[in-house]
């Protein structure tokens, strides 16, 4: 099994909180134990260490569900506005692709850090954490 509950304590300076309000740290993209620094070092590269409370933000796993937050989330976004600028405006085949495929992209680009963060908080509120070489073996 690749995950592991943490056998120790998080950090005994902070209660660990709700998930809705780890979920929500991470959706601002900063850490989820403190709320105050940041998540991210780059565009989608988690800081491995928070450097105000000192909890390893790399730990929690966000691999693949991050994307396929993001995926659900701008399919059932934009589909909707799609259906209804067909229905109302009747372009052509060709225009409603040449509009809808660069704003499906960079709503994508857009949204994943966000998903990201918020499945950082996600798992950091359960306790999921990536097992390490040393549990390994």
């Amino acid at each position: 099994m690749p995950f592991d509950s943490p056998a120790e304590p998080r950090n005994p300076r902070f209660n660990p909180p709700r998930i809705g309000a780890c979920v929500a740290r991470g959706l601002h993209r900063v850490c989820p134990a403190c709320g105050e620094g940041s998540l991210f070092t780059g565009f989608l590269k988690v800081r491995p260490v928070c450097p105000v409370c000192g909890n390893e933000n790399g730990a929690y796993p966000s691999d693949d569900f991050a994307p396929y937050v993001t995926i659900f989330l701008i399919l059932h976004l934009m589909t909707p506005i799609l259906i209804g600028a067909d229905a109302l405006w009747s372009p052509p085949f060709w225009l409603e692709g040449l509009i809808a495929l660069p704003l499906f992209t960079a709503a994508t680009i857009g949204l994943l850090p966000f998903a990201k963060g918020g499945v950082i908080g996600f798992a950091y509120a359960l306790g999921v954490r990536r097992r390490t070489a040393a549990q390994d073996g």
